[in-house]
C-alpha cells in the first residue's frame, strides 16, 4: 500500500535548488550593498530634510545600509517599501535625470524577483499538486533484507510450494522468514491476504495473473518488482488425444492473432480504471528548478 511522505520542515524550499537560494541570498546582499553605494555617489539622492529651510547645508541619504538591505527584502517578498528612488520634482531641465542610476538598479532588481518568484509559485503548486510516494521495497531482494514488513502467501498454494522447494539463497531466505514468523504470514483465501496488505506493514505474494486482476480494481494496491518466477498453465488431454495438437495449434494462432491479449484486455483490465499509476515502482515527483531553468 503506498504512503505519502512526512511533511518536513524546510520542505517549501524543495521548488528551487539549494544552487539558486544561495545565488538568491547573494544576489539580494549585492544588490543591497550596490544600492547603497550608488545612493552615496548619486547627488540626487541626498535632499535637504527640512524643506522650509531652503539654505540648509544639511543633507541626508534615505539608503542608509540598513535601509538598502530593507528596500531589497521588502521588494523580494513583495511587500513594498516606503524607500524608493528618487523621482522627478519639478520641471527644471537639470533635474531630468535625478536617481537615475538608483532607479536602474532598483529595476534591475524588481525584475530578477518577478522571475524568480513566478518560477517559485509555478513550481511549488506541482510539488503540492504531484503526491510523492514511498516505494521502500522495489524487489525480492529489498523484502528478503528486512523484517519491518511481514510477507507471505497463500497456504498450500503453488507460490507457498515455490518458496518452500527454491534452491535460490534469497528465497530459501524468504522461506525461512515466513516459516517463523509469528503469527502466521499465511492466509487461507485471497481475500484475507489483501485485507492485510490493507491493513499494512504486509506484503502478499501472489501468481501475476491473480495480482494484475486485484490491483486493476484497487487503487490503494499495488505491484512491487517484477516476476519471481515463470509457469505457464496447459490444458489436459488423455495420453495419445488428438485433441492435443490441435488445441496446442489453436493457441498458438489465437496469441498470433493477438487474440489472448485482446481477450486479456477485456477482462482482467477495469474499463473504469482511474488509478494514476507509476511505472515499476517509480516516485511522481516534480523536479527543482536549477540554474539553467531560470
Amino acid at each position: 500500500v503506498p504512503t505519502s511522505h512526512p511533511a518536513r520542515l524546510f520542505s517549501f524550499m524543495n521548488p528551487l535548488a539549494i544552487q539558486i537560494w544561495l545565488y538568491v541570498l547573494a544576489a539580494y546582499v549585492l544588490v543591497s550593498v550596490m544600492m547603497f553605494v550608488v545612493a552615496r555617489i548619486s547627488p540626487y539622492e541626498w535632499n535637504n530634510p527640512h524643506p522650509c529651510h531652503a539654505g540648509s547645508e544639511i543633507v541626508e541619504n534615505q539608503f542608509s545600509l540598513a535601509n538598502s538591505f530593507w528596500f531589497t527584502i521588502g521588494t523580494l517578498m513583495q511587500q513594498g517599501s516606503d524607500l524608493n528612488p528618487k523621482f522627478l520634482e519639478n520641471d527644471n531641465a537639470d533635474k531630468f535625470n535625478q536617481a537615475t542610476s538608483t532607479r536602474i538598479v532598483g529595476g534591475i532588481w524588481w525584475f530578477f524577483t518577478l522571475i524568480i518568484i513566478s518560477s517559485y509559485t509555478a513550481n511549488l503548486a506541482a510539488f503540492l499538486t504531484v503526491e510523492r510516494m514511498i516505494t521502500p521495497i522495489e524487489n525480492a531482494e529489498d523484502l528478503a533484507g528486512q523484517t519491518d514488513i511481514a510477507y507471505g502467501t497463500l497456504d498450500s498454494g503453488s507460490t507457498m510450494t515455490f518458496f518452500r522447494d527454491s534452491m535460490i539463497e534469497t528465497y530459501k531466505k524468504m522461506w525461512r522468514f515466513m516459516e517463523n514468523k509469528k503469527p502466521s504470514v499465511f492466509v487461507p483465501t485471497y481475500e484475507e491476504g489483501i485485507q492485510r496488505v490493507l491493513q499494512g506493514d504486509y506484503a502478499f505474494l501472489m501468481e501475476s495473473t491473480m495480482l494484475d486482476y486485484i490491483v486493476q480494481r484497487d487503487c490503494n494496491l499495488t505491484q512491487i518488482g517484477g516476476l519471481l518466477d515463470s509457469k505457464g498453465y496447459g490444458i489436459a488431454t488423455p495420453m495419445g488425444s488428438p485433441w492435443r495438437d490441435k488445441i496446442s495449434l489453436a493457441i498458438l494462432e489465437l496469441q498470433e492473432k493477438g487474440e489472448i491479449q485482446m481477450l486479456y484486455d477485456k477482462w482482467w483490465k477495469s474499463p473504469g480504471d482511474t488509478c494514476m499509476r507509476t511505472e515499476k515502482g517509480k516516485e511522481s515527483k516534480a523536479n527543482s528548478l536549477g540554474v539553467d531553468n531560470i
